[in-house]
This record gives structure tokens, sequence and C-alpha cells, in this order.
């Protein structure tokens, strides 16, 4: 039985941003870490350490895929999205937009009526 992207949910931040990054391209590892910097401005910064065991727990519950060594440079790992990285990363967008809807209501301030 394939498992339901559900079933990854929610994701910690670091994998989020990491599936974020490998939406687009392949990239290496320092590539990630760049990208994860400019989508979120500087604000949110991975370390290799990070980087790598969130990398490995991501390939092991298959949700990213090593891609191969980059034209560039063979020394380099490449990953990818899988497919399955994929539809977890819809998931977790749809969980989060529904999320920030929610809070949006309870930050609207009331109209007030006139009399």
């Amino acid at each position: 039985m394939k498992p339901a992207a559900d079933d990854f949910l929610p994701l910690a931040p670091a994998m989020l941003h990491i599936l974020l990054s490998l939406a687009a391209e392949d990239m290496h590892g320092y590539g990630i870490m760049q990208e994860v910097a400019r989508q979120s401005d500087g604000r949110y910064k991975l370390g290799p350490g990070t980087l790598y065991d969130n990398l490995q727990r991501l390939m092991k519950q298959g949700l990213v895929q090593e891609a191969g060594a980059g034209s560039e440079d063979s020394r380099r790992r490449y990953y990818r999205l899988s497919s399955l990285g994929r539809r977890v990363l819809s998931a977790e967008i749809e969980r989060l937009e529904a999320v920030v809807n929610e809070a949006r209501l309870y930050l609207t301030p009331p109209k007030t009526r006139r009399a």
C-alpha cells in the first residue's frame, strides 16, 4: 500500500524548506542551503548538519531521491524531489494555507456597528 501524503504531515520547518527548495530543480547540498536562505529572505538558514540529517531522513521516507552527479562537478551529490515528495509538499502547503486562513479570521478586528 502506498503511503498517503497526509501521513507525513505536519512537516518540520527544515524538511518543508528542503522540499520547497527542490520543487523547481535538482540541487546539491550547498545549493539547497542557498535556496532556503533566498526563499526565506535570510530568516531561515540551514547548517550542513541539519541539512544532511534531514536529507537522509527524507530519502529514507522516499520524499527525496539522489539524482546523481551534476554535469559541472562530478563530486557533488544532487538531490531531487520524488513524486511522493511533491504530493507531500502540496499537501503541506494546503494545510498551511488553511492554518493561515483560520488565523486571519481571528486576527481581523470585528466591525463595529453604528447606532
